[in-house]
């Protein structure tokens, strides 16, 4: 029965990936290559290049990434070797509950309350203190890839905390009591001990956490804003691959037109597909066996 399921999941998988190949393939006759590279996007000319929305959903997630990594770890290290029983369970509780929240729900507040903070004071504050570094110039509008990178790093906190914290509990208590023993601080025996047992796991998570930032779609279309266009300055407006699939997919009044949209679908489908299969292998490596590090 459960090879059944297996079967049926990796089919369904494959099926999906075929099912989007063959309505993009006029799109990938047509273009070939030069749609990954191109830089216009113009259904009116026929003229289709998916650059742009690569480069705004690559930007926006690793801006997730770098915000979402460290405190997602902080809160598992915490939660997990430091927090009394009771502080365990209500801040688990609250960082979990991130995670069921609705996407339109975030878009919301990032169009009503974090957009107009960062137009006001902190991309001002970035600008003035940072603006010699090309990510930090430009005129400050709210709404752009900082938005989206500060609504992904919410969005995925959640899922990185939760498998790192799993993954570093999985840690035998022995590698704690041994470290403590030879004399380590609590920090010591967090970072000789418990660390690098659970680095591929962690990493895992947060490769996890990239996959889902990379598909998201409804929040950061309402505060991404939506311009197909290569910036450097965060500051910028962009444009990612759910969002355009999201916006234009009813209007795509010719075939031509919707198949480069199913083609940066696919594209989409392609890359979180080999991350999500990274991410478990790198979990599924924790079980091999110890790697903590020296502790003298």
């Amino acid at each position: 029965m459960l090879t059944l399921l297996m079967a049926i999941s990796v089919s369904s998988e494959v099926w999906m990936g075929w099912q989007m190949y063959h309505s993009a393939r006029p799109s990938i006759q047509k273009f070939g290559f030069s749609f990954i590279i191109g830089r216009v996007w113009d259904p009116v000319k026929e003229q289709f290049g998916a650059l742009p929305f690569i480069y705004g959903t690559i930007v926006t997630s690793l801006i997730a990434l770098l915000l979402a990594a460290p405190i997602g770890l902080s809160v598992a290290i915490f939660l997990n070797e430091m927090a009394i029983s009771k502080v365990r369970t209500v801040i688990g509780f609250l960082v979990e509950m991130l995670a069921a929240i609705p996407s339109v729900v975030y878009g919301l507040w990032g169009i009503f309350v974090l957009a107009p903070w960062l137009r006001e004071t902190v991309e001002p504050g970035l600008a003035k203190w940072l603006g010699f570094i090309p990510f930090f110039k430009g005129t400050p509008v709210g709404f752009g890839m900082l938005a989206g990178g500060l609504i992904l790093a919410i969005m995925i906190l959640p899922t990185i905390a939760a498998i790192s914290r799993e993954v570093m509990a999985a840690v035998p208590n022995m590698h704690r009591e041994a470290a403590l023993a030879l004399g380590a601080t609590k920090w010591e025996m967090i970072r000789l001990a418990v660390l690098p047992y659970a680095k591929s796991g962690i990493m895992g998570g947060v490769m996890l956490g990239l996959g889902r930032a990379l598909g998201e779609t409804m929040a950061v279309t309402m505060v991404i804003g939506n311009r197909p266009d290569i910036l450097l300055s965060l500051f910028a407006p962009a444009y990612s691959m759910a969002a355009v699939i999201a916006n234009e997919f009813t209007e795509a009044t010719y075939d031509l037109y919707l198949s480069a949209l199913v083609e940066i679908g696919l594209i989409l489908f392609g890359i979180t597909l080999i991350l999500n299969v990274f991410a478990r292998l790198l979990i599924w490596s924790v079980a091999k066996g110890p790697k903590g590090g020296n502790l003298v």
